[in-house]
C-alpha cells in the first residue's frame, strides 16, 4: 500500500465542468445537426456524465461481483463516477499490498491514505472484499488516466513471499477477473490485464516476480 500514489488532484466544485456551459450546448447542437453523427453524440454523452455533476443511482452495500463482501473504502480514496458512460473500462490492474488482508482494508478506510483498490482478495481462502463500485474511479494505479480506465485488485501478501499466492487466491481472482472482463468486454490477455509495475510513469514491483501470469490467464479464460 505504500506503493500507491497520493490522492489524484480534483477540480474544485465550482469548476467541475472544465468546459463552459456554452461549449456543452454548442456540442449538443453539433450532435443534433449530425456534424459528428452517432460518434459525436456518444462523445457528448461521455462529456455530459463526466462534467454535469449528476451521480449515477446506486444502492448502498450493492456489489458487482457475486459473493463479494461490501467493505467500503473511505470516500476520500476514490471518486464517484458513472463508468463506462463517462470513462471506458478496458484494463484490470493486479496489485499486492505488501500487507495482510485486514491491514490492507484498514488502510483503505483511512481518509489520509489517498488510495484504494476496487477489490481485495484474502490469501487463505480467496474471500473477496469490494471497497469501491466498478462504476467509480478508485485511486490505485498512481496514474490518473489508468485510474479512470481500470479496475484495481489487491491480493493479500508481499511481492517477495510466494507462500501468499495460494490456489484459493488464484482461483478466486481468476473468477473475479473473468466476471469483470465479461461485464466490460475486456479481452483476456496481457495487454488488458496488467501488473501495477506495468502502469506507465509508475515505478513499482507488484505483483512481483512470483506471480504466475501464464497460469493466471489460463485460469481467467477457463473461469
Amino acid at each position: 500500500m505504500g506503493e500507491h500514489a497520493a490522492r489524484e488532484p480534483e477540480s474544485s466544485p465550482g469548476r467541475r465542468s472544465g468546459l463552459p456551459r456554452r461549449a456543452l450546448l454548442a456540442g449538443g447542437a453539433a450532435g443534433v445537426l449530425g456534424v459528428a453523427g452517432y460518434a459525436g453524440r456518444e462523445h457528448l454523452s461521455s462529456w455530459w456524465w463526466r462534467y454535469s455533476g449528476v451521480e449515477a443511482p446506486r444502492v448502498e452495500g450493492e456489489v458487482d461481483h457475486p459473493g463479494a463482501e461490501w467493505i467500503p473504502a473511505d470516500p476520500a480514496n476514490y471518486r464517484r463516477a458513472n463508468r463506462p458512460r463517462d470513462y471506458t473500462i478496458d484494463r484490470v490492474v493486479i496489485h499486492m499490498p505488501e500487507a495482510t488482508y485486514p491491514i490492507t482494508l484498514r488502510v483503505f478506510q483511512d481518509p489520509s491514505h489517498g488510495a484504494a483498490t476496487h477489490y481485495v482478495i484474502r490469501s487463505s481462502d480467496g474471500h473477496v472484499a469490494q471497497l469501491a463500485r466498478e462504476l467509480d474511479v478508485a485511486y490505485h494505479a498512481g496514474h490518473r488516466g489508468f485510474n479512470e480506465r481500470s479496475i484495481g485488485i489487491e491480493h493479500e501478501g508481499w511481492a517477495d513471499r510466494p507462500e501468499y499466492l495460494t490456489d484459493a487466491l488464484y482461483e478466486s481472482s481468476a473468477r473475479l477477473v473473468a466476471g469483470i472482463c465479461a461485464r466490460h468486454e475486456i479481452p483476456v490477455d496481457r495487454e488488458h490485464i496488467v501488473g501495477h509495475n506495468e502502469v506507465p510513469e509508475v515505478i513499482r514491483v507488484c505483483p512481483g516476480p512470483h506471480w504466475d501470469w501464464d497460469r493466471y490467464l489460463t485460469m481467467v479464460t477457463e473461469a
